[in-house]
């Protein structure tokens, strides 16, 4: 397998500082909806977490440690999300896992930031029907950076918002 190198310091200004903004600690105010299905009707459902974000690999990437002590269904969970910054095509791709589906490494989403939002999208799939995925960081040069989440069950012609982070610098 071919390495690609890339010296960590060159090119800060290509998009691998992206993600600086998170690094430190930061309360989590989360919004999911109860069902992400496609129906309408759905029941939105609220509950904190703990966020915990820094650099690896020399500005290369960066890793969150998220934690819940408990879900609306009252069960603990922690999750990871793991950013990989390509310097080729300065885009970042973003995987996620978590004790909700253990052994499980979801697809990566691949993206950028541009005017200060970023976005990024992937193929997924929901109980064994493919979706689109899309997420949105949006206010990151504020005190109240906020995440969300969309998917599409109709090949990204329309997306249903199912889960919204709003977060606060802890202590």
């Amino acid at each position: 397998m071919a390495a690609e190198t890339a010296d960590p310091i060159a090119g800060e200004e290509d998009g691998r500082r992206d993600f600086d903004f998170l690094f430190g600690t930061w309360r989590v105010h989360n919004r999911t909806l109860r069902t992400a299905s496609g129906g309408l009707g759905a029941e939105w459902a609220e509950f904190g977490a703990t966020l915990r974000s820094g650099p690896l690999l020399g500005g290369l990437g960066n890793l969150d440690q998220f934690s819940v002590k408990a879900m609306p269904d009252g069960r603990p969970l922690e999750a990871i999300a793991l950013r990989l910054f390509v310097p080729a095509t300065r885009l970042w791709r973003i995987t996620w896992a978590s004790t909700g589906w253990p052994g499980h490494l979801d697809p990566p989403v691949e993206g950028r930031f541009t005017d200060g939002r970023g976005e990024f999208r992937g193929d997924d799939e929901l109980n064994g029907q493919p979706i689109k995925v899309r997420f949105e960081w949006t206010g990151v040069t504020t005190s109240s950076p906020r995440w969300q989440q969309e998917f599409s069950f109709d090949g990204g012609q329309t997306w249903q918002l199912n889960w919204i982070m709003e977060l606060s610098r802890a202590g």
